[in-house]
């Protein structure tokens, strides 16, 4: 029998993983193949000190990158 993700075979006596939709994976390849197959919704943040999820505020666009940007194209041409 061999991993869903890697192909390499899965060695008797070694972590593996079924997951719910039926792979078996390595211990190492689970993660990927969760990323990949089931593509779960997650979001980036930090941890602070307390221990709470702290999402950041979104960050506001740089208005001066549009004109640097249509400066050089200008120059371009």
């Amino acid at each position: 029998m061999n991993c869903r993700i890697c192909g390499n075979p899965l060695f008797a006596g070694r972590a593996i993983f079924r997951c719910s939709c039926g792979a078996i994976t390595h211990g190492y390849c689970w993660e990927k193949h969760v990323l990949q197959t089931h593509e779960p919704s997650f979001e980036v943040g930090t941890v602070d000190l307390d221990g709470l999820f702290v999402i950041p505020p979104p960050a506001e666009e740089d208005e001066t990158a549009p004109a640097m940007i249509a400066a050089g194209e200008a120059a371009a041409e």
